[in-house]
């Protein structure tokens, strides 16, 4: 029988295969946005009339005068080193711009994340109980509605509901800039700018997990350790939760460890939104102004965090399903 230390092995392998996972996306990136149509250049000038010799000149300061093949070994060059580059438009370090960005986005990815999660599991383990009932019709009917909604329309409709009309919550931003609150306010501050933005982003994937999760628990409810627990006369909460739903959640720890990536992708409409100053915000603006490397250090950073994440739900997995650890 193979050692559970193979588990640590079974991480390094994954780790390894990071790496020529990320060298692509490097060359990949590097390679659409350049040949994406604009300028960069064009797009820092407007329309103030420059004469040839001081726009040469901004290419070269910028680098973009060299052959395509080796800007991008330059790059790779910097970015091996720790160097995400220099960004256009805000003249300083992309990796500086984007740590200072991180911080918001996380606050949003976790609570959705959570959000999903509990909401998810929840809406799918009371339609799970009484399969076809009304109770089971109305879960499913809420989730195939939430999955369908595009976040970019719900969120202006949320806004315009519980901001607007109603009035119960900010327009946009992170914090109350009228305002100077420190500690415990803060925080409640910042919780009540986060709530919509949150809620928006979520939805999708609480239908997914939702819907998951009750076709896991449906599965799993027929087996026969299930049937020889109710022979016992355990209590069917007790069932339910312990014996169904920890084997129900494999698949489920699986799922919202993947969709990790989409709720990113659609970070960038939700930010943009609600004007959220994330990742997401940050590289839509950097998308219009061909903020090259802005874009390429946003891109590179987000594939890390998917496969940090991807690694994370590995890890995970193999603490709830043993057998994982003998591969």
């Amino acid at each position: 029988m193979v050692k559970p230390g193979n588990m640590w092995i079974y991480i390094g392998r994954r780790l390894l295969q990071a790496i020529p996972l990320l060298i692509g996306v490097i060359v990949v990136n590097f390679v659409i946005i350049h040949l994406a149509p604009g300028d960069p250049i064009q797009v820092l000038l407007g329309d103030m009339p420059a004469p040839p010799e001081y726009v040469a000149a901004l290419r070269q300061e910028f680098g973009l005068d060299k052959p395509l093949y080796v800007q991008l070994m330059e790059y790779f060059k910097e970015v091996v080193q720790g160097n995400l580059g220099y960004s256009f438009f805000y003249r300083q370090s992309v990796l500086s711009i984007i740590l200072g960005r991180m911080a918001a986005t996380l606050y949003l990815m976790l609570t959705s994340i959570i959000l999903a999660a509990i909401l998810g599991v929840t809406f799918g383990v009371l339609s799970s109980r009484k399969p076809y009932s009304l109770q089971d019709n109305f879960f499913t009917g809420i989730s195939l509605i939430g999955y369908s909604l595009p976040s970019f329309w719900l969120g202006l409709m949320v806004l315009i509901v519980f901001s607007i009309k109603l009035d119960w919550f900010p327009v946009s931003g992170m914090i109350s800039h009228r305002e100077s609150y420190t500690g415990f306010l803060y925080a409640l501050d910042v919780g009540h700018h986060l709530l919509l933005p949150a809620l928006v982003l979520s939805t999708r994937f609480i239908a997914l997990v939702s819907r998951l999760t009750r076709s896991s628990m449906l599965e799993v409810m027929s087996e026969d350790y299930i049937i020889t627990a109710r022979a016992k006369g355990l209590d069917e909460n007790k069932v339910l939760m312990r014996h169904g739903l920890r084997n129900a959640s494999l698949p489920i720890v699986t799922i919202v460890g993947l969709n990790l990536g989409f709720m990113l992708a659609g970070s960038v409409l939700v930010e943009t939104v609600f004007a959220w100053p994330g990742i997401g915000r940050l590289m839509y603006d950097s998308i219009f102004i061909r903020d090259y490397p802005m874009l390429m250090g946003i891109l590179l950073v987000v594939s890390f965090m998917v496969i940090i994440v991807n690694l994370l739900t590995d890890i995970v997995y193999g603490f709830l399903d043993p057998r994982v650890r003998y591969q």
